[in-house]
């Protein structure tokens, strides 16, 4: 890949993600990856390959598999000076560094009245689709927003993987960056330099009128389709692509979910006690009046991940959300 910033290249979201990680290594002498098998196998998914063969073996390499060590090694390199960026291999594999995450890289600038900040980005393939079993098809996203301190980031197109990561490695806030391993063989041409919204802001991906279906990550292409088919029926839905889910855009969402009046939220996670319940929530506070339907959710449902020939029953589907602005009220109008 030896095309510049400047240029329009065609990339999947791995290869946006590799380049990403490509540029931010050779821009700062400070950056470093690494992970379990990141580096001369180039990592499950290749999104590190190359790597370690352009810029050697201390700034891209592989570690034991000890998913706290990783991110408990990230955080004393964070707080000397370096930029880590430490890969877990699948979603619920993060999960032992848990603790790690929660009790010290969210919280290091608050105990540390801001002294002390940790540059680092922890990246988690993420959700299904893929076939995979248990561990490996989690949409974890909701532990992590949970927890003040931390910037959560959902990418869904290429473009914005290449973005969103380049700035996620510049920030001087830790981030973590779940990546739709679904998306990763999605592709699109990508204009590296070209300005994107940053972290903290949604974007309208299709215009509408009639509601407004807001999605992030996997379920962002979901909810295209099902716009999609709805036009051939005659109904206008927008679609919002969150991209961060903390910080999370207000503004964006709530001026779309008021310039249609009806909503449906669409999330792979399970739906209690989930981000699509918070964004319900709060825009519900924010839209009241301006509501003609109480929001509806299409999620996954509240159980363990199911085995793959089952999983098409727990991912959002087109129809599972025509079903939802189906029942949003419309014998009002």
């Amino acid at each position: 890949m030896t095309a510049t910033a400047t240029e329009h290249v065609k990339l999947t979201m791995a290869q946006a993600l590799n380049r990403a990680l490509r540029d931010s290594l050779a821009a700062d002498p400070t950056v470093v990856v690494f992970g379990e098998d990141v580096g001369a196998l180039g990592g499950v998914f290749r999104i590190t390959d190359g790597l370690t063969a352009e810029f050697g073996e201390d700034r891209c390499f592989d570690t034991p598999l000890a998913e706290s060590g990783i991110v408990g090694v990230a955080v004393g390199m964070a707080m000397n000076g370096l930029r880590p960026v430490v890969e877990m291999q699948f979603d619920a594999f993060a999960y032992p560094a848990f603790e790690q995450i929660v009790s010290h890289v969210a919280k290091m600038r608050n105990r540390t009245r801001g002294r002390v900040t940790l540059p680092m980005v922890i990246r988690i393939p993420y959700a299904g689709g893929i076939g995979g079993v248990e561990h490996h098809c989690d949409s974890s996203e909701a532990y992590y927003a949970h927890t003040p301190g931390l910037h959560v980031v959902a990418p869904a197109t290429p473009a914005d993987a290449y973005a969103l990561l380049r700035e996620a490695i510049a920030s001087p806030d830790p981030v973590v960056f779940l990546e739709p391993k679904k998306l990763y063989w999605s592709k699109e041409e990508v204009e590296l330099a070209a300005p994107v919204p940053g972290i903290g802001r949604a974007v309208v991906r299709r215009e509408g009128t009639d509601a407004t279906l807001i999605a992030y990550g996997p379920t962002v292409p979901v909810a295209l389709e099902a716009a999609a088919v709805a036009a051939q029926e005659g109904r206008s839905l927008q679609v919002v692509d969150l991209r961060s889910i903390v910080p999370f855009d207000d503004e964006t969402v709530c001026a779309a979910v008021r310039s249609t009046g009806r909503a449906v939220v669409v999330a792979e996670s399970s739906g209690f006690a989930s981000v699509s319940s918070e964004i319900v929530a709060r825009v519900t506070e924010r839209c009241f009046h301006s509501l003609h339907a109480p929001i509806r959710r299409v999620t996954g449902f509240d159980i363990p991940y199911p085995p793959p020939k089952l999983e098409h029953f727990q991912l959002p589907g087109v129809d599972r959300v025509l079903d939802a602005v189906d029942d949003l009220q419309w014998e009002d109008r």
